[in-house]
């Protein structure tokens, strides 16, 4: 009953690799992915035994969910019909326009990706370029955040440092979702910070579909409770003053919330400042449009120069880190308290009233924010600086007028970081940061600016000059920094 059938070597072969592939299919990869989900799982219940803003149903649900929930919700495939009417286009593509969009607007978060990789990235980074520190925290506040809240954190922008560095400050009370611009959506940095939950937002964008696409997401989100962090100044700050805020995501937050029937939104103010920002000289340029920008290649080789000699100063044991980074958060903002106090009904007005209110919401916020920008050392002695650019003074006289800024500065409830709780140490540490870059001179005994750096002492003490004019009686004598 039984005989042998020959067969050729390359269909055993085939038959093989098949037999091989179905069970790699049907059962290692089930097996895998089943241990897989199993690990995440068991991580994403300990952070939420951990954080204290647990980790929101919508962030975890899977992206193609979300984006076919954004593709066919009602207020989006109205405004395709609409764009397919305006631009006199078929209805398909418009709403091919739409899946587009929404595949480049959702994130995709990975709650191993964002603690184990992220967190550990965003530590080691800071902490390696910064003494890194928590300067403030309305602990009392951010304790009596309404559970179920959505948080969402508003920051000053001062260099693309902020987002790792506060990810990692505020890591152990919640995962942050990011709306970040165009400059990431380079491979392999797109996929990494989609897994981190950030979603890309076309900043100038003037197209009404994508704005309701990215609105609709926007207000889902916020709708879930999901955490975001948004930088109301809508990129960089050039000359390192606080810039007015942008109101789209702010009012696509707002626009549809009523106190009584969603969820509350609260903001948690958030200042953030440097001893050194990396791209100081960098931002600086664009305040100056006829000066000749430099190209790819060029810019390429002053990062690599400037790699370089810090990797020698490493080498020759001579290197130090960039100074403090320190960040501050304020006290919460409920959005419901503050409607009813205000008695207004955002969700009921139109457009140009409600927008006039959200304008006026918006100014309030950044007002918060410019009050927990934390005084640091290089801020603080490049304030001294620049108050009289021509002036030479000894170290003594410098340390008199820091000191007098700091009561100055502690008397309106500025929040002043002093290293080593000692005032005279965050003076020489601040002189000694402004001299290893040569922006200041010793000559003779006496301290004054190196002329050619003026522009760089303003943007660092630009950085705390909405604090320091409220010091004053009438506006300061400080041409040039605004």
């Amino acid at each position: 009953m039984t005989r042998y059938i020959p067969v050729p070597l390359w269909l055993l072969a085939v038959v093989l690799l098949l037999a091989g592939w179905t069970l790699i299919d049907r059962l290692l990869i089930p097996t895998v992915r089943w241990y897989l989900k199993r690990r995440i799982q068991r991580v994403i219940d300990g952070l939420n035994r951990r954080l204290e803003i647990k980790l929101q149903p919508f962030k975890l649900t899977k992206r193609q969910v979300l984006i076919d929930r954004l593709v066919f919700d009602p207020f989006v495939m109205e405004a395709a019909d609409a764009h397919a009417e305006t631009e006199d286009m078929p209805r398909k593509v418009a709403q091919a326009t739409v899946e587009r969009y929404a595949q480049e607007i959702v994130p995709a978060f990975n709650a191993y990706i964002y603690f184990q990789v992220g967190y550990w990235l965003a530590r080691r980074v800071t902490q390696f370029l910064y003494r890194v520190r928590l300067g403030f925290a309305d602990e009392q506040g951010l304790a009596n955040i309404p559970q179920g809240s959505t948080v969402v954190f508003l920051m000053n922008h001062r260099s693309n440092m902020d987002y790792l560095l506060v990810s990692y400050m505020v890591a152990g009370r919640s995962a942050l979702s990011y709306a970040v611009g165009e400059w990431a959506r380079i491979w392999p940095l797109e996929t990494l910070i989609r897994s981190m939950g950030a979603y890309f937002v076309r900043r100038r964008s003037r197209n009404v579909l994508y704005r309701r696409v990215l609105q609709r997401y926007v207000q889902m989100a916020t709708a879930a409770g999901v955490t975001q962090a948004v930088y109301p100044e809508g990129g960089l700050s050039r000359d390192g003053l606080l810039r007015a805020p942008k109101l789209g995501l702010l009012d696509y937050m707002l626009r549809d919330f009523d106190p009584q029937r969603d969820r509350d939104i609260v903001f948690i103010p958030v200042g953030i400042n440097y001893d050194r920002t990396l791209e100081d000289r960098t931002l600086l340029l664009d305040l100056e449009p006829d000066t000749e920008r430099q190209g790819v290649l060029a810019g390429a080789a002053a990062t690599l120069r400037f790699l370089g000699h810090n990797l020698m100063l490493m080498l020759k044991r001579r290197w130090h880190r960039f100074g403090y980074a320190c960040v501050n958060l304020g006290t919460p903002i409920s959005m419901a308290s503050y409607l009813r106090r205000q008695d207004l009904r955002l969700h009921e007005m139109e457009a140009p009233e409600r927008f006039d209110h959200v304008a006026k919401i918006g100014e309030d916020l950044m007002a918060r924010i410019g009050e927990v920008v934390p005084v640091l050392p290089v801020s603080l002695v490049a304030t001294v600086f620049t108050q009289d650019p021509a002036a030479a003074r000894s170290e003594l006289e410098i340390k008199a007028a820091a000191f007098e800024l700091i009561r100055r500065f502690e008397a309106q409830g500025a929040k002043v970081y002093i290293p080593r709780e000692s005032q005279d140490y965050s003076i020489e540490v601040g002189l000694r940061a402004l001299k290893k870059r040569r922006l200041i001179e010793q000559v003779d005994g006496l301290l004054s600016t190196v002329p050619a750096e003026i522009p760089v002492l303003r943007y660092y003490a630009n950085s705390i000059y909405h604090l320091w004019t409220q010091t004053q009686s009438s506006a300061p004598q400080n041409e040039g920094s605004n």
